[in-house]
């Protein structure tokens, strides 16, 4: 059954107005992570072995970077959730790039001290004053990102931008598409769907996973992702009318057919990943708002995950 599209009682348009400012400086935030990419050298170099690591939305970062990294054939490029890392040190790695938009996540810091000395460890960070910069043996500093929003937006996608941009992806169309979609209304049919699916291949599938979380962590909704080509492995059961089927990036033969008798609506933009993910921002603030929610401070999260001893 579609929830109700009217404002809760007692809601206000500006829940979520951290996150409303936060997604929409988004184009404009990537144009100076593409800048200061271009102008640095800190990353692992070509061929180099690389483990990218992260919790959470950072995570799914590290995995669109890894898989982008040896597409482009920088070298051998594995992510890892931060909590599972820990045999980091025994694989051959030439360096680690940790990727957290606060620099206190427990996990994130454990890993990075036990590797300290013994691997180089490249911290991508929002916070400059955090724990981690102490950690780590070079730096890469986005404070023009940080976010004040417990959802993630733009840290996520400006440090995405950077790394994207230092495997040589040209992102000037992701920036100019994200402009226009960041401009469009939400329609009542994203509003008022049941549940959304995103699917992604190569280093889209973790923007797929990332869209996801947005929506579990905004709107408390039933979100699934997926590589598109497992989809039709068992997922697409689950499709019906008043559902959604979101694919990123390039569009794989046959996907669109196969979900038509469905009746779910299948979402193909054409548009760079990374504008989609923006736009998927937008929807979630708006699917937010609708619910009475606030994706400032969603239910049983905080800004950063630092555990008790």
């Amino acid at each position: 059954m579609s929830q109700p599209t009217t404002q809760a009682p007692g809601s206000s348009v500006f829940a979520g107005a951290h996150m409303d400012r936060e997604l929409r400086s988004q184009p404009v935030v990537w144009r100076q992570a593409i800048n200061q990419a271009i102008a640095e050298d800190v990353l692992p170099n070509h061929g180099e072995r690389v483990a990218v690591i992260g919790c959470g939305t950072s995570w799914f970062m590290a995995q669109s970077y890894a898989a982008a990294r040896e597409s482009a054939g920088k070298g051998i490029t594995d992510a890892f959730a931060a909590s599972e890392a820990s045999a980091i040190a025994g694989r051959g790695y030439d360096a680690v790039v940790a990727i957290s938009r606060s620099g206190t996540t427990t996990e994130v810091l454990e890993l990075m001290t036990v590797l300290k000395g013994s691997l180089r460890v490249i911290a991508v960070i929002g916070d400059v004053e955090s724990p981690a910069i102490g950690l780590a043996d070079d730096v890469v500093a986005l404070p023009y990102a940080d976010e004040q929003s417990v959802v993630q937006t733009r840290f996520a996608t400006a440090a995405l931008a950077y790394l994207l941009t230092s495997v040589g992806i040209d992102l000037e169309q992701a920036v100019t598409d994200a402009e226009v979609a960041l401009a469009e209304e939400v329609s009542p049919e994203m509003l008022d769907a049941e549940q959304f699916t995103f699917l992604g291949t190569g280093w889209t599938v973790g923007l797929a996973h990332e869209a996801g979380l947005k929506m579990r962590e905004g709107v408390q909704g039933w979100t699934e992702s997926y590589p598109a080509m497992e989809y039709r492995h068992g997922p697409i059961s689950i499709a019906a009318p008043g559902r959604v089927v979101w694919l990123f990036g390039k569009d794989v033969p046959g996907l669109a057919d196969d979900v038509a008798p469905t009746g779910a609506d299948y979402i193909h933009t054409g548009r760079h990943p990374l504008a989609d993910l923006a736009q998927i921002h937008r929807i979630t603030l708006a699917r937010a708002r609708a619910r009475g929610l606030d994706p400032d401070l969603p239910r049983n999260l905080t800004r950063s995950v630092v555990l008790g001893s």
